[in-house]
């Protein structure tokens, strides 16, 4: 299986934060993809909760 690149990884958080009612929501949708949001100092950063690493930016919390 080959790994998501990051535009697909941006389109698929995204599209479940425009379906999620709440941040807690969004980030309890993205757990069952295996996915985490991390805020940085230079804006919110997707994260792998399997692998504990950062995959892509999102930039600054809406």
């Amino acid at each position: 299986m080959e790994p998501m690149n990051p535009n697909k990884i941006r389109d698929l958080v995204m599209r479940e934060r425009a379906l999620a009612v709440s941040d807690r929501e969004w980030q309890h949708r993205l757990r069952g993809y295996g996915y985490g949001i991390r805020d940085t100092d230079e804006g919110r950063v997707v994260t792998s909760l399997v692998q504990g690493s950062d995959l892509c930016a999102l930039g600054a919390p809406a």
